[in-house]
């Protein structure tokens, strides 16, 4: 395995494990995440620093407005999604949080793509997927805010891919180090006004599981993430960032002891194979969120 594939591998690995960290945190979302924004800045900042990387102001300020509009995106995004690991399983709000392509391929006649009858059936087969995972077959559904939450962490997701693909000319570096700063800056005065950094209850725990997901999932997995990029082709970039779920899911039933029956493996069999094929047949790979 070439270094290239390394770094892909351990960044896919490194997010799968992200639920994980975040349900044993003890602290509101909106603080993981603003925090996680801070770290994971300041860490891709400093590596840049070492590596002689420079920020492009001049292409940051063209881009400032939708730089700052997808931050708050990220944001929001995160928030969602760590909601989510609180009212159902880690498993089952990965695999809805990866309805993410699916919708930005719904979205595709407003970036001038044609909405193929390929893609719609790639879409119906991932809504079936959903039909799966909530549990309706069964006679109800379970965990619906969890879901509902894993779901809206898949529109605000789709949202950012949506916006970054009408980014001008800007470095991948540059760019993730500004949507992590206007991430947290966006949730920042929500957390003061909430009383969500009330860090004196946190366990010296928690305070350690916060700083691995600022700068060992976010910091240190995006810079993996971007270092292997440019370096892999395109479909085998796709196919590695479907890692990220299978090890979250793995976790979920091992680790966590979450339950996940046949139709819960079935509808994320659905989800994520319909994903991964409306990837590999796309022209672009979207970025990590």
């Amino acid at each position: 395995m070439n270094k290239a594939k390394g770094a892909m591998l351990s960044a896919m690995v490194i997010f799968g494990t992200v639920g994980i960290f975040v349900r044993y945190i003890g602290l509101p979302s909106a603080t993981v995440a603003c925090f996680r924004g801070i770290l994971g800045a300041v860490v891709l900042l400093a590596v840049m620093g070492l590596t002689g990387k420079k920020l492009c102001l001049q292409s940051i300020g063209r881009n400032l407005p939708l730089l700052i509009l997808s931050g708050a995106a990220i944001g929001g995004n995160w928030i969602a999604l760590f909601e989510a690991y609180r009212y159902t399983s880690v498993a089952v709000a990965t695999v809805c949080y990866y309805l993410a392509p699916m919708f930005l391929v719904l979205a595709s006649p407003l970036l001038g793509e044609r909405l193929t009858g390929k893609k719609l059936a790639l879409s119906g087969v991932a809504l079936m997927g959903m039909v799966f995972v909530s549990g309706v077959l069964k006679g109800g559904v379970t965990g619906f805010r969890g879901i509902a939450l894993g779901v809206i962490a898949a529109a605000l997701y789709a949202s950012v891919m949506f916006m970054n693909k009408k980014l001008g000319d800007i470095s991948a570096y540059d760019k993730t180090v500004v949507q992590l700063s206007a991430a947290a800056a966006v949730i920042l005065p929500y957390c003061l006004l909430t009383g969500g950094f009330a860090m004196e209850q946190v366990s010296l725990r928690g305070y350690i599981l916060l700083g691995v997901v600022g700068i060992v999932h976010t910091g240190l997995a995006y810079w993996l993430y971007f270092g292997a990029l440019g370096q892999l082709p395109s479909q085998k970039v796709a196919i590695f960032s479907y890692l990220d779920p299978v090890v979250a899911i793995l976790l979920s039933a091992l680790w966590l002891r979450e339950p996940l029956g046949w139709q819960e493996f079935t509808g994320a069999a659905l989800i994520l194979g319909s994903a991964l094929c409306s990837e590999l047949t796309g022209k672009k790979v979207v970025k990590k969120g």
